[in-house]
Protein backbone atom coordinates (compact mmCIF):
# COMPACT_ATOMS: atom_id res chain seq x y z
CA UNK A 1 0.00 0.00 0.00
CA UNK A 2 1.04 3.33 -0.84
CA UNK A 3 2.13 5.41 2.03
CA UNK A 4 1.17 8.64 2.58
CA UNK A 5 3.09 12.37 4.68
CA UNK A 6 0.81 14.83 5.20
CA UNK A 7 3.30 17.89 5.62
CA UNK A 8 1.85 20.92 6.48
CA UNK A 9 2.75 24.58 8.60
CA UNK A 10 1.56 24.36 12.05
CA UNK A 11 -0.92 21.53 13.22
CA UNK A 12 -2.84 21.10 9.92
CA UNK A 13 -1.69 18.18 9.19
CA UNK A 14 -2.44 16.60 12.36
CA UNK A 15 -6.20 18.22 12.26
CA UNK A 16 -6.46 16.83 8.80
CA UNK A 17 -5.49 13.40 10.19
CA UNK A 18 -7.90 13.36 12.73
CA UNK A 19 -10.58 14.58 10.63
CA UNK A 20 -10.03 11.70 7.62
CA UNK A 21 -9.84 9.01 10.62
CA UNK A 22 -13.46 10.12 11.64
CA UNK A 23 -14.37 9.77 8.43
CA UNK A 24 -12.52 7.28 6.81
CA UNK A 25 -11.76 5.17 9.88
CA UNK A 26 -8.07 4.36 10.89
CA UNK A 27 -5.09 4.46 8.17
CA UNK A 28 -1.91 2.22 8.27
CA UNK A 29 0.89 4.33 6.42
CA UNK A 30 -0.23 7.16 7.40
CA UNK A 31 1.66 10.07 9.39
CA UNK A 32 1.40 13.67 10.24
CA UNK A 33 4.89 15.73 9.80
CA UNK A 34 4.50 19.58 11.10
CA UNK A 35 6.55 22.67 10.53
CA UNK A 36 7.02 24.87 13.93
CA UNK A 37 8.46 28.58 13.77
CA UNK A 38 11.69 27.23 15.13
CA UNK A 39 12.08 24.17 13.15
CA UNK A 40 14.65 24.07 10.20
CA UNK A 41 14.07 23.18 7.26
CA UNK A 42 16.35 19.92 7.39
CA UNK A 43 14.63 19.04 10.71
CA UNK A 44 11.57 18.81 8.81
CA UNK A 45 13.37 16.54 6.21
CA UNK A 46 14.79 14.51 9.03
CA UNK A 47 11.20 13.55 10.62
CA UNK A 48 9.47 13.08 7.34
CA UNK A 49 12.41 10.29 6.61
CA UNK A 50 11.99 9.02 10.29
CA UNK A 51 7.95 8.87 9.29
CA UNK A 52 8.81 6.89 6.19
CA UNK A 53 10.79 4.58 8.03
CA UNK A 54 7.57 3.18 9.20
CA UNK A 55 5.65 2.31 6.15
CA UNK A 56 5.32 -1.15 5.45
CA UNK A 57 6.30 0.23 1.79
CA UNK A 58 8.75 2.97 1.65
CA UNK A 59 8.93 2.36 -2.30
CA UNK A 60 5.73 4.42 -3.25
CA UNK A 61 5.30 7.41 -1.07
CA UNK A 62 3.01 10.07 -1.42
CA UNK A 63 3.67 13.84 0.09
CA UNK A 64 0.42 16.02 0.26
CA UNK A 65 1.23 19.54 1.71
CA UNK A 66 -0.52 22.23 2.23
CA UNK A 67 1.41 25.05 -0.20
CA UNK A 68 3.45 24.57 -3.38
CA UNK A 69 6.89 26.16 -3.00
CA UNK A 70 6.50 25.88 0.99
CA UNK A 71 8.97 24.30 2.87
CA UNK A 72 7.30 21.54 3.65
CA UNK A 73 6.84 21.13 -0.41
CA UNK A 74 10.41 21.98 -0.70
CA UNK A 75 11.66 19.37 1.82
CA UNK A 76 9.65 16.62 -0.27
CA UNK A 77 10.55 17.80 -3.48
CA UNK A 78 14.47 17.62 -2.47
CA UNK A 79 13.50 13.46 -0.98
CA UNK A 80 11.36 12.74 -4.35
CA UNK A 81 14.61 13.70 -6.19
CA UNK A 82 15.95 10.52 -5.33
CA UNK A 83 13.27 8.51 -5.37
CA UNK A 84 11.57 8.64 -8.53
CA UNK A 85 8.22 6.70 -7.59
CA UNK A 86 7.87 9.16 -4.84
CA UNK A 87 5.39 11.92 -5.81
CA UNK A 88 3.77 15.09 -4.54
CA UNK A 89 0.24 16.98 -4.61
CA UNK A 90 -0.17 20.46 -2.73
CA UNK A 91 -3.15 22.21 -1.82
CA UNK A 92 -3.76 19.88 1.07
CA UNK A 93 -7.86 19.55 1.55
CA UNK A 94 -10.34 16.68 3.35
CA UNK A 95 -11.74 15.62 -0.14
CA UNK A 96 -7.96 15.23 -1.38
CA UNK A 97 -7.22 13.16 1.27
CA UNK A 98 -10.29 11.46 1.21
CA UNK A 99 -9.66 10.64 -2.16
CA UNK A 100 -5.83 9.32 -1.15
CA UNK A 101 -7.89 7.23 0.96
CA UNK A 102 -10.03 5.85 -1.61
CA UNK A 103 -7.76 5.50 -4.46
CA UNK A 104 -5.29 3.39 -2.31
CA UNK A 105 -7.33 0.39 -2.05
CA UNK A 106 -7.12 0.27 -6.00
CA UNK A 107 -4.23 2.30 -7.56
CA UNK A 108 -0.38 0.69 -6.49
CA UNK A 109 1.87 3.94 -7.26
CA UNK A 110 2.29 6.72 -5.90
CA UNK A 111 2.11 9.05 -9.24
CA UNK A 112 -1.19 7.33 -9.76
CA UNK A 113 -2.78 8.42 -6.81
CA UNK A 114 -1.52 12.02 -7.39
CA UNK A 115 -3.31 12.18 -10.62
CA UNK A 116 -6.65 11.07 -9.06
CA UNK A 117 -6.39 13.71 -6.83
CA UNK A 118 -6.25 16.59 -8.68
CA UNK A 119 -10.57 16.93 -9.65
CA UNK A 120 -11.79 15.62 -6.73
CA UNK A 121 -9.61 18.52 -4.29
CA UNK A 122 -11.18 21.20 -6.76
CA UNK A 123 -14.52 19.99 -6.41
CA UNK A 124 -13.93 20.51 -2.47
CA UNK A 125 -13.95 23.96 -2.92
CA UNK A 126 -17.32 25.54 -3.69
CA UNK A 127 -19.08 28.38 -1.96
CA UNK A 128 -22.74 29.58 -1.21
CA UNK A 129 -22.31 33.26 -3.70
CA UNK A 130 -23.22 32.77 -7.18
CA UNK A 131 -20.11 32.45 -9.23
CA UNK A 132 -21.58 31.15 -12.25
CA UNK A 133 -21.91 33.11 -15.34
CA UNK A 134 -25.75 32.85 -17.07
CA UNK A 135 -24.55 30.80 -20.18
CA UNK A 136 -22.53 28.10 -17.16
CA UNK A 137 -25.60 28.10 -15.20
CA UNK A 138 -27.46 26.99 -18.14
CA UNK A 139 -29.79 23.85 -17.07
CA UNK A 140 -28.17 20.66 -19.24
CA UNK A 141 -31.21 18.51 -20.38
CA UNK A 142 -32.58 15.63 -17.84
CA UNK A 143 -31.04 12.09 -18.04
CA UNK A 144 -33.55 10.50 -15.92
CA UNK A 145 -35.29 7.87 -16.15
CA UNK A 146 -39.07 7.88 -17.14
CA UNK A 147 -41.40 6.68 -13.76
CA UNK A 148 -42.69 3.43 -14.72
CA UNK A 149 -39.48 1.81 -16.58
CA UNK A 150 -38.54 -1.11 -15.20
CA UNK A 151 -35.35 -2.29 -15.16
CA UNK A 152 -33.96 -5.81 -14.49
CA UNK A 153 -36.46 -7.41 -12.45
CA UNK A 154 -37.95 -4.18 -11.04
CA UNK A 155 -36.13 -4.94 -7.55
CA UNK A 156 -33.46 -3.33 -5.88
CA UNK A 157 -30.64 -6.20 -4.46
CA UNK A 158 -29.93 -5.30 -0.64
CA UNK A 159 -26.19 -7.45 -1.03
CA UNK A 160 -25.88 -5.97 2.66
CA UNK A 161 -27.80 -4.00 5.34
CA UNK A 162 -25.76 -2.86 8.21
CA UNK A 163 -25.81 -0.92 11.32
CA UNK A 164 -22.70 1.21 12.15
CA UNK A 165 -22.73 4.30 13.89
CA UNK A 166 -19.65 5.65 11.89
CA UNK A 167 -21.35 4.95 8.88
CA UNK A 168 -18.82 4.49 5.60
CA UNK A 169 -15.39 4.63 6.92
CA UNK A 170 -12.22 1.94 6.01
CA UNK A 171 -14.19 -1.54 7.04
CA UNK A 172 -17.26 -0.70 5.07
CA UNK A 173 -15.45 1.04 2.26
CA UNK A 174 -12.71 -2.01 1.89
CA UNK A 175 -13.80 -5.22 3.41
CA UNK A 176 -17.37 -5.00 3.28
CA UNK A 177 -17.72 -3.77 -0.19
CA UNK A 178 -14.96 -5.96 -1.52
CA UNK A 179 -16.81 -9.30 -0.08
CA UNK A 180 -20.62 -7.67 -1.26
CA UNK A 181 -19.70 -6.47 -4.46
CA UNK A 182 -22.43 -3.52 -4.52
CA UNK A 183 -22.66 -1.03 -7.29
CA UNK A 184 -24.25 1.28 -5.07
CA UNK A 185 -23.63 2.35 -1.07
CA UNK A 186 -26.75 4.07 0.81
CA UNK A 187 -26.55 5.80 4.11
CA UNK A 188 -30.26 5.67 5.49
CA UNK A 189 -30.41 8.98 7.91
CA UNK A 190 -32.90 11.18 8.20
CA UNK A 191 -30.38 13.47 10.30
CA UNK A 192 -27.98 12.86 7.90
CA UNK A 193 -29.84 13.20 5.36
CA UNK A 194 -29.88 17.08 6.39
CA UNK A 195 -26.51 17.88 6.87
CA UNK A 196 -24.70 18.99 3.16
CA UNK A 197 -21.31 18.50 4.71
CA UNK A 198 -21.59 15.48 5.88
CA UNK A 199 -23.44 13.79 3.16
CA UNK A 200 -20.38 14.99 0.51
CA UNK A 201 -17.89 13.68 3.05
CA UNK A 202 -19.83 10.24 2.59
CA UNK A 203 -20.05 10.78 -1.13
CA UNK A 204 -16.73 11.20 -1.27
CA UNK A 205 -15.30 8.42 0.66
CA UNK A 206 -16.78 5.56 -1.99
CA UNK A 207 -14.59 3.45 -3.07
CA UNK A 208 -13.92 3.39 -6.65
CA UNK A 209 -16.33 2.39 -9.08
CA UNK A 210 -19.30 2.56 -6.47
CA UNK A 211 -21.63 5.56 -5.85
CA UNK A 212 -22.75 6.58 -2.36
CA UNK A 213 -25.60 8.44 -1.68
CA UNK A 214 -27.27 9.31 1.70
CA UNK A 215 -30.93 9.73 1.83
CA UNK A 216 -34.10 9.93 4.25
CA UNK A 217 -35.70 6.71 5.42
CA UNK A 218 -38.95 7.83 3.27
CA UNK A 219 -37.02 8.01 0.17
CA UNK A 220 -35.50 4.47 0.94
CA UNK A 221 -38.59 2.89 1.19
CA UNK A 222 -39.53 4.76 -2.28
CA UNK A 223 -36.38 3.41 -3.69
CA UNK A 224 -37.00 0.00 -2.92
CA UNK A 225 -40.88 0.22 -4.36
CA UNK A 226 -39.57 1.73 -7.61
CA UNK A 227 -38.78 -0.79 -10.65
CA UNK A 228 -35.97 1.84 -12.04
CA UNK A 229 -34.12 0.77 -9.59
CA UNK A 230 -34.07 -2.88 -10.34
CA UNK A 231 -30.21 -3.11 -11.53
CA UNK A 232 -29.26 -2.01 -8.31
CA UNK A 233 -26.98 -3.84 -5.81
CA UNK A 234 -27.22 -1.81 -2.78
CA UNK A 235 -25.66 -2.01 0.15
CA UNK A 236 -27.59 -0.42 3.16
CA UNK A 237 -26.15 1.83 5.40
CA UNK A 238 -27.97 2.59 9.52
CA UNK A 239 -26.82 4.26 12.54
CA UNK A 240 -29.03 2.37 14.63
CA UNK A 241 -31.90 -0.14 14.69
CA UNK A 242 -34.29 2.03 15.27
CA UNK A 243 -34.22 3.41 11.86
CA UNK A 244 -33.64 -0.20 10.33
CA UNK A 245 -37.23 -1.28 11.77
CA UNK A 246 -38.49 2.06 10.67
CA UNK A 247 -37.33 0.94 7.21
CA UNK A 248 -38.35 -2.49 7.62
CA UNK A 249 -41.98 -1.14 8.43
CA UNK A 250 -42.38 0.70 5.47
CA UNK A 251 -41.88 -1.92 3.29
CA UNK A 252 -38.23 -2.62 2.71
CA UNK A 253 -37.09 -6.68 2.59
CA UNK A 254 -34.19 -6.16 4.53
CA UNK A 255 -33.50 -10.49 5.65
CA UNK A 256 -30.46 -10.41 7.38
CA UNK A 257 -28.93 -7.16 9.25
CA UNK A 258 -25.19 -7.11 9.75
CA UNK A 259 -24.76 -5.28 13.07
CA UNK A 260 -21.26 -3.68 12.87
CA UNK A 261 -20.43 -0.88 15.74
CA UNK A 262 -22.42 1.30 18.09
CA UNK A 263 -20.60 3.77 19.42
CA UNK A 264 -21.47 4.62 23.72
CA UNK A 265 -22.97 7.18 24.81
CA UNK A 266 -25.09 8.20 28.13
CA UNK A 267 -27.39 5.94 29.04
CA UNK A 268 -26.44 3.47 26.89
CA UNK A 269 -24.34 -0.28 28.13
CA UNK A 270 -21.45 -1.84 26.53
CA UNK A 271 -22.19 -5.55 25.37
CA UNK A 272 -18.66 -6.24 23.63
CA UNK A 273 -15.93 -4.25 22.60
CA UNK A 274 -17.66 -2.33 19.51
CA UNK A 275 -21.56 -2.69 20.40
CA UNK A 276 -23.40 -0.36 23.20
CA UNK A 277 -27.22 -0.35 23.66
CA UNK A 278 -30.06 0.89 25.24
CA UNK A 279 -33.28 0.40 25.89
CA UNK A 280 -34.59 1.37 22.92
CA UNK A 281 -32.14 -0.99 20.60
CA UNK A 282 -32.79 -3.25 22.53
CA UNK A 283 -36.50 -3.22 21.79
CA UNK A 284 -35.79 -2.00 18.09
CA UNK A 285 -33.49 -5.57 17.69
CA UNK A 286 -36.16 -7.92 19.37
CA UNK A 287 -39.31 -5.84 16.63
CA UNK A 288 -36.82 -6.52 13.67
CA UNK A 289 -36.05 -10.68 15.34
CA UNK A 290 -40.17 -10.70 15.59
CA UNK A 291 -40.19 -10.03 11.65
CA UNK A 292 -37.93 -12.61 11.27
CA UNK A 293 -34.97 -10.17 10.12
CA UNK A 294 -31.62 -12.17 10.88
CA UNK A 295 -28.03 -11.16 12.85
CA UNK A 296 -25.07 -10.92 11.54
CA UNK A 297 -22.69 -9.40 14.84
CA UNK A 298 -19.48 -8.95 13.03
CA UNK A 299 -17.15 -5.99 12.14
CA UNK A 300 -15.58 -7.61 9.30
CA UNK A 301 -15.98 -10.44 7.02
CA UNK A 302 -13.41 -12.22 8.80
CA UNK A 303 -14.79 -12.15 12.10
CA UNK A 304 -16.76 -14.93 13.52
CA UNK A 305 -20.34 -14.05 14.27
CA UNK A 306 -21.49 -13.71 17.71
CA UNK A 307 -24.64 -14.52 18.79
CA UNK A 308 -27.45 -11.50 19.13
CA UNK A 309 -29.56 -13.51 21.88
CA UNK A 310 -26.71 -13.67 24.29
CA UNK A 311 -25.84 -9.64 23.77
CA UNK A 312 -29.28 -8.74 23.50
CA UNK A 313 -29.90 -10.89 27.31
CA UNK A 314 -26.40 -8.88 28.78
CA UNK A 315 -27.65 -5.66 27.41
CA UNK A 316 -31.35 -6.20 29.29
CA UNK A 317 -29.39 -7.38 32.54
CA UNK A 318 -26.85 -4.54 32.14
CA UNK A 319 -29.69 -1.68 31.75
CA UNK A 320 -32.05 -3.19 34.39
CA UNK A 321 -28.63 -2.96 37.22
CA UNK A 322 -27.95 0.92 35.83
CA UNK A 323 -32.11 1.96 36.22
CA UNK A 324 -31.88 0.26 39.96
Amino acid sequence: MVGIILATHGEFAEGILQSGTMIFGEQENVKAVTLHPSDSPESLKERMLAAIATFDNQDEVLFLVDLWGGTPFNQANNLCGTHSNWAIVAGLNLPMLIEAYSSRLSMETAKEIASALLEPAKEGIRATVETSTPKQAAVKPSTSIPEGTVLGDGKMKIVLARVDSRLLHGQVATSWTKSTNPNRIIVVSDSVAKDDLRKKLIEEAAPPGVKANVVPIKKIIEVAHDPRFGNTKALLLFENPEDVLRTVEGGVDIKELNVGSMAHSVGKVMVNKVLSMNTEDVDAFEKLKAKNVKFDVRKVPNDSSSNMDELLKKAKEELAEQKN
